[in-house]
């Protein structure tokens, strides 16, 4: 699944001679986190929530709220922002599983989505690929999911994939899982809630049921 496909296209962003006041405004009123920064909407920086609540002056200042409007409206976003080499960003054409290691390696939140010529073209965000798991393990349908504790060989795909085939059950959604013991945990989301039948052939092959929920 490609970026392009899960990203949020309908992107807030702000541009580097904008004020605090308007770049706070904008992640007010969109209920964003962070804003890329553009110029010729190209990207040139991040300005997030967490680097807002930083400078912004707290309740405990001795600043009359005229005195803390004047000083976020005069500073600029581009005094303040991550600057384009600090800044985690991806492309339309890349892998979400490859947005999300990065999301999680590196503890952010989203990433914008950038051309090859750094223009904006949307942003990913942690909801973005809630959704793209929510759709590769097919848990918005109804059937059947199958938890079968496999080793990690060829042939054990087949034979199942066989059985599946013979008993002509389609497989909408598969997923593979390392437990790390030369094991596989194999879950199978599948278009049918009668799976007594199913089960028992399963077991009959040597191939071990784990865990089986059906979904209506």
């Amino acid at each position: 699944m490609l970026i392009s496909e899960m990203m949020t296209k309908d992107v807030a962003v702000v541009t580097e001679n904008a004020s605090l006041n308007d770049a706070f405004q904008i992640l007010h009123d969109r209920r964003h986190k962070v804003l890329p920064v553009v110029r010729d909407n190209k990207l040139v920086g991040l300005l997030s929530e967490k680097l807002l609540a930083e400078v912004r002056p707290s309740k405990a200042t001795t600043l009359s709220v005229y005195e803390i409007n004047y000083l976020m409206t005069r500073t600029k976003v581009k005094e303040v922002m991550l600057k384009l080499e600090d800044v985690f960003y991806t492309s339309p054409d890349a892998l979400v599983e490859e947005a999300a290691l990065a999301m999680y390696t590196h503890d952010i939140g989203s990433l914008p989505v950038v051309t090859d010529n750094k223009t904006v073209v949307g942003i990913i965000t942690q909801t973005d690929i809630f959704k793209a798991f929510i759709r590769l393990m097919g848990v918005d349908h109804k059937g059947t999911r199958l938890s079968l504790d496999i080793p990690n060989d060829m042939g054990t795909v087949a034979k199942i994939s066989k059985i599946m085939t013979d008993a002509n059950i389609n497989i909408s959604n598969i997923s593979n899982y390392d437990k790390g013991n030369g094991r596989h945990d194999m879950v199978l989301r599948i278009d049918t809630q009668s799976t007594d039948e199913l089960i028992t052939t399963l077991k009959e092959a040597g191939v071990i049921v784990s865990d089986v929920r059906v979904f209506e």
